[in-house]
């Protein structure tokens, strides 16, 4: 698998990989372990998608938030690693949705993110161990995700 030919294959950009937002480093490499810390959902324009899952936004402009992030974090480990062909597999998901009290569709929301890595990566490399709560994210952005994946 070739991950920056098949991104180029499904005419997927790459947002900005966005500046810190606090004391943290964006990706940490031990051993053959990748962490990327919380990515939001970065629009090519640098611009974020915020606002509440249930009121602001329904579940599927949320699953695209959150296939936005899958793209901002593509972009964060490029810039922090070089060159994507370094990432093996998927190996665990933290999906993180802004949401209402009363939504329960935080899995569908995640989905977006798992999709894209599933599309990138197949079933594989692409999926791994996920999981996908509702909280109040800083900002209010719709989505946030951490992940870890092996790497070459």
């Amino acid at each position: 698998m070739n991950l920056e030919e098949r991104i180029k294959e499904l005419g997927l950009v790459l947002p900005p990989a966005p500046p810190l937002g606090g004391v943290y480093k964006p990706v940490v490499i031990v051993h053959k372990m990748l962490y990327v810390s919380g990515q939001g959902p970065v629009r090519n324009d640098a611009s974020l998608i915020k606002g509440k899952v249930g009121s602001d936004l329904n579940t599927e402009e949320a699953y695209q938030a959150a296939r936005q992030v899958g793209l901002t974090m593509l972009s964060t480990m490029k810039a922090q690693i070089g060159d994507l062909n370094k990432i093996k597999r998927l190996v665990k998901t933290l999906g993180m949705v802004n949401s209402e009290p009363n939504f329960e569709q935080q899995p569908q929301v995640i989905n977006g993110f798992s999709d894209l890595m599933a599309e990138l990566m197949g079933n594989d490399f692409g999926i791994g161990a996920r999981s996908a709560v509702g909280m109040i994210l800083p900002g209010n952005i719709a989505v946030e995700i951490e992940a870890m994946f092996e790497i070459n």
